[in-house]
């Protein structure tokens, strides 16, 4: 494992809040299907298994940034790219207890993610073929 930037650190805490957030809201809508009546039982069953299965996946990521795996970075930057359009649009819904922190989370993980430091520890010296 070669030495890990800051930047790593905190895109890796970042990612691994937005997993547990997932896997927690995931896991109370399970808690919630099973205990109340949805309306529709294959809807929030699926509902709750992305929650749980995202929150899980992010957490994965979280623990590769960390470690300062080169596969790590991908995901990640594709989870927030993802995450800035949900946060946008539930930001314009005047649900800015959600979109607000969202978008900032979004924020941080892509710039750390992609800072020079961050490049240059998953990426090698030499870019992605060095030995």
């Amino acid at each position: 494992m070669s030495s890990r930037p800051m930047t790593l650190t905190v895109a890796s805490a970042v990612v691994a809040v937005e997993g547990l957030v997932s896997l927690i809201l995931g896991g109370y809508v399970a808690v919630e299907t099973l205990i109340g009546q949805p309306s529709d039982m294959t809807t929030s069953i699926a509902v709750a298994a992305f929650g749980v299965l995202a929150g899980l996946g992010l957490l994965w990521v979280a623990w590769g940034v960390l470690q300062v795996l080169r596969w790590s970075r991908g995901p990640g930057v594709l989870t927030q790219i993802f995450a800035l359009p949900v946060a946008i649009t539930l930001i314009q819904s005047q649900q800015y207890t959600y979109g607000v922190p969202l978008v900032l989370a979004a924020v941080i993980a892509l710039v750390t993610l992609l800072a020079p430091p961050s490049t240059k520890a998953l990426m090698g010296e030499d870019g992605p073929h060095a030995s």
